[in-house]
């Protein structure tokens, strides 16, 4: 199976459970959107992975550095920018849950990509 495949399906399979089980815990803790902002975090860095690897793709196959990679590269990680101000400033998401849900797929893919690298 693909290594981004895995790292998709093991990040959903810890997400989502984490998403329900914050959202029975979020009235205690006193976060709102706790569980929405989990997995919009997950979601943004899955995201944000998928570009990443789009553009090593296109970096490995041309083998030098193209315009068009560094604008591209640039511009994702300008979106992403935008998407989160954006989301933090309309308080519609909590950053506790985003820096959760990212960390959560950070870590995935650290595991995925350790276990990839022994594999070798």
């Amino acid at each position: 199976m693909n290594l981004t495949k895995r790292i998709y399906k093991q990040a959903a399979l810890i997400l989502l459970p984490l998403a329900v089980l914050s959202a029975f815990i979020e009235k205690y803790i006193n976060l709102e959107k706790l569980p929405l902002s989990i997995i919009i975090g997950g979601i943004l860095g899955l995201v944000n992975l998928r570009g990443l690897a789009r553009s090593v793709e296109n970096l490995v196959g041309t083998y030098r550095l193209t315009a068009k990679v560094v604008i591209f590269s640039i511009l994702r990680l300008a979106m992403l920018a935008v998407i989160l101000v954006t989301l933090i400033a309309l308080k519609l998401v909590s950053i506790i849950g985003l820096m959760v849900g990212f960390t959560i797929v950070f870590f995935v893919i650290m595991k995925e990509g350790l276990r990839e690298s022994k594999d070798l």
